[in-house]
């Protein structure tokens, strides 16, 4: 399983369809835990690892991977299991997410396998590592446990989210407060994240933790009379998603004569070429890479000029 996993263009392929392909690993049990392969570059066997002084408990060292210094990140210990011990057997994930680099630290690497969105289920609410998980699906009767990799690194990395509000003008921040943005993602952290981003802007930020819930909601409104439309600032979305993925949500709501003039935003920690080419594919008028408050703040700010004339 050696070698870059995906291209562009083969990943494109499943878009619209609400699959994922999810590559399977353990730890340091039988227990299977996953992540979506639209986020994995590479498999390989553990390479060297040289010691970062001054580093995160979590990171055991950074790889020189392909001309590049990758640190290496101990997933077990990062959702609170014991740490992995390096060795023999021992793999490295290395992963794209918003914009930057890492490995993960596993034991054995299981397969790929291609399953359907609706299969894909919340984690259930208890204790423990339950909190580092998105979702949970079965396979041939064992549980499927999926990582909240966003999570994982922004404890490593914690993100800035203040943004600063001082060199808006009076009108547009009195007009923000009349705005309402709906957000769809499965993600408590990148909820938490965009939440106080808009907090200073005084926006009202509805959520839902699916695209199904999301399609509802709107719907939802919609027959109470609303014009879905008029009353969003915007939808975000993330891509991946229980039950019903981001891009199965877009293309839903753009079917809908009384949803599809609403501007949707793509919100995602996939890497920008491919977000371009998921944009132009499923009818989005934007995307945002994960987690870049002050492009989500400007995108706001411009849709905000948009709705009062001031584009």
């Amino acid at each position: 399983m050696a070698g870059v996993l995906a291209s562009v263009d083969s990943r494109t392929q499943l878009v619209g369809q609400n699959r994922l392909e999810l590559l399977m690993f353990k730890l340091h049990s039988q227990q299977l835990f996953a992540i979506n392969v639209f986020k994995v570059q590479e498999v390989l066997r553990l390479p060297k690892l040289v010691n970062l002084p001054g580093h995160h408990p979590h990171v055991v060292g950074v790889a020189h991977l392909r001309g590049q210094t990758v640190p290496v990140i101990n997933l077990a210990q990062a959702i609170g299991m014991p740490p992995l011990q390096p060795g023999e057997a021992s793999n490295l994930i290395v992963t794209e997410y918003n914009s930057t680099v890492q490995a993960f630290l596993v034991g054995a690497v299981d397969r790929i396998v291609n399953l359907n969105w609706e299969d894909i289920m919340p984690p259930p609410r208890t204790t423990g590592r339950q909190h580092y998980l998105t979702a949970i699906t079965r396979l041939e009767q064992q549980i499927i446990e999926i990582i909240d990799v966003e999570k994982v690194l922004a404890e490593i990395n914690p993100y800035a989210v203040l943004v600063d509000t001082s060199n808006l003008e009076a009108e547009l921040l009195a007009a923000a407060k009349d705005m309402e943005i709906l957000m769809v993602d499965d993600s408590p952290t990148a909820i938490s994240q965009v939440r106080q981003a808009l907090e200073p802007l005084g926006i009202t930020l509805h959520t839902a933790t699916n695209g199904k819930n999301g399609l509802n909601q709107l719907k939802a409104w919609a027959a109470d009379g609303e014009q879905v439309p008029e009353k969003l600032l915007m939808l975000i979305t993330d891509a991946e998603m229980p039950e019903m993925d981001g891009y199965s949500l877009t293309t839903a709501v753009r079917q809908d004569p009384q949803l599809k003039d609403l501007f949707v935003v793509l919100h995602t920690s996939m890497s920008g070429n491919f977000n371009k080419a998921m944009v132009e594919k499923v009818g989005c008028d934007d995307f945002l890479s994960k987690f870049q408050p002050k492009l989500l703040a400007a995108l706001v700010e411009k849709r905000i000029r948009e709705k009062i004339g001031q584009a």
